[in-house]
């Protein structure tokens, strides 16, 4: 450092100033300012005039406060003293105000300087850092953040060797594991073990190669069940061009897929549904000619051997005809009118039906209707026919778990009906303690010719038939059941049906 007693300025004003060797400072690339213990600017560098567009004339023997922010001037005035008395280095957050009123945030380092010995004047040194792309960095990295953790889409990023760094809540959410049993590990964790090993490799030749993947891929969640995604896989490259990590960003398709199973089995029975009639004509004819002759045959045999045989025959001729019939009913546009129904009224004339079965009769039957009930426009017969099917599945159900079980172990059989009204839906549920259903069974229940009662018990037709009436008043019918301890049917209708 050196002492210059006069040092004129562009412009030919002349000032006392203490030196430090300008060529020194200009090299950095940080604001610095030369300060006295009053906080006059004694020297700056070309950053501080270039950053601030202030001509060095202006910034020389200026007050450095005048330069801050007002919110930030007590803040300096506090950190000079500090730098002066208690010989600190300072670090301190503010803001500088540029020309045009424009606010530069830095980072302000001051520490105090003492010159040559024969001077006795102390200096601070005061470096600021201009903070401005950090900030604007971090603000960007923030919006990205926010927008990564709120979006409703599962969003995974991976290292360059595919191990997970981040998963957002939507992943976790989507997947059923958190977050803690993701980091590290390969999204294979999840994976369905559907796809073979050469859909994988094509996918990471892909990525690997800086380009894009799209796909559509089924994972599993940890619970076990499936979830689809249609995913989008990029590769995350730095500054060099060198791939660091991939990001993909998954939207989930699981309901738009089991949509597409629904309209694939609502094909199916209209393709069943197309085929009952011809089915009726070309079978029922010779089916009732037979009934003719076994019924002939019985009246005119006396061998007892005979008659047992034909009386099977006769029987399982009627259970021909009832499929047949069900079929038909199915298939057939119904020719009953609409009318506003007491949908109370219906489900209590079903349990009073079933009730008086013989495998009922041991069976305990609780109902907790709704009161007050608006009535829907609906074909009485159908819907007393859809809760009729329930309950007498209900009731085969339970007869089956009691036969299965030993006397001292058999429950008492209970089936509940209740209605209630959600909003604009009608809510109707239909629950037993019977066996229940296999869980890989479930799925299959609503389609025609499924049974999981014993052959000959039963057609396969009573809940497709159910399924689609229902579908025919725009409601819905779900089923939950677990092996052992019982099934529930919900049925949902619209008040507009």
């Amino acid at each position: 450092m050196r002492k210059e007693n006069e040092r004129t300025l562009p412009g030919g004003a002349l000032v006392n100033s203490y030196i430090i060797e300008a060529e020194l400072l200009d090299v950095l690339p940080d604001l610095c300012f030369v300060l006295n213990r009053e906080g006059r600017i004694l020297q700056v560098n070309a950053s501080a005039v270039h950053t601030l567009h202030r001509p060095a004339p202006i910034l020389l023997n200026a007050e450095f406060s005048t330069l801050v922010e007002p919110a930030f001037k007590e803040q300096f005035t506090l950190a000079l003293g500090r730098c002066f008395t208690d010989d600190a280095k300072t670090r301190e957050e503010i803001n500088l105000r540029a020309a045009e009123e424009r606010l530069v945030p830095v980072v302000l380092y001051m520490t105090r300087y003492t010159p040559a010995a024969e001077q006795s004047d102390e200096m601070c040194l005061a470096i600021a850092r201009d903070i401005s792309e950090s900030q604007r960095k971090e603000l960007d990295l923030l919006r990205f953040y926010n927008v990564a953790q709120y979006t409703v889409n599962p969003l995974e990023i991976t290292d360059r060797d595919g191990k997970i760094i981040y998963v957002n809540p939507a992943f976790e959410k989507a997947c059923g594991f958190a977050k803690e049993e993701l980091i590290g590990k390969n999204p294979s964790v999840f994976g369905s073990g559907k796809h073979p090993k050469s859909f994988w490799n094509s996918m990471w030749k892909e990525i690997t190669s800086g380009r894009v993947w799209v796909g559509e891929i089924e994972n599993k969640r940890r619970n076990g069940e499936p979830f689809f995604t249609h995913l989008l896989i990029s590769p995350i490259i730095d500054a060099k061009g060198d791939i660091i990590g991939f990001f993909g960003v998954h939207r989930d398709i699981t309901q738009q897929r089991n949509l597409e199973q629904q309209l694939i089995q609502a094909q199916k029975m209209e393709s069943i549904g197309l085929l009952a009639a011809g089915l009726a004509h070309e079978v029922g004819n010779p089916l009732t000619s037979i009934s003719s002759l076994v019924q002939l045959l019985q009246r005119e045999s006396k061998d007892t051997f005979t008659l047992e045989k034909l009386e099977l025959i006769k029987s399982q001729i009627s259970r021909i005809s009832r499929i047949i019939r069900d079929l038909v009913d199915f298939s057939r546009r119904s020719s009953y009118e609409v009318q506003l129904t007491d949908v109370n009224k219906r489900l209590h004339e079903a349990i009073e039906i079933v009730r008086v079965g013989k495998k009922a009769k041991e069976i305990s039957f609780r109902e907790s209707l709704a009161g007050q009930l608006p009535p829907l426009p609906l074909v009485p017969d159908q819907i007393e026919q859809v809760f009729i099917n329930m309950l007498i599945n209900a009731v085969d159900a339970i007869h089956e778990d009691a036969a299965t079980r030993e006397p001292e172990r058999r429950k008492r059989g209970e089936i509940v009906v209740t209605s209630s009204l959600n909003n604009d839906i009608l809510v109707i549920t239909i629950g037993d303690n019977g066996k229940g259903i296999v869980e890989n069974d479930v799925p299959k229940i609503f389609e025609a010719f499924y049974t999981t009662k014993r052959v000959g018990e039963g057609t396969g037709l009573g809940l497709w038939v159910s399924y689609g009436i229902i579908k025919s008043f725009q409601g819905t019918i779900t089923v939950q059941s677990k092996e052992g301890e019982g099934t529930k049917f919900t049925i949902m209708l619209p008040m507009t049906s």
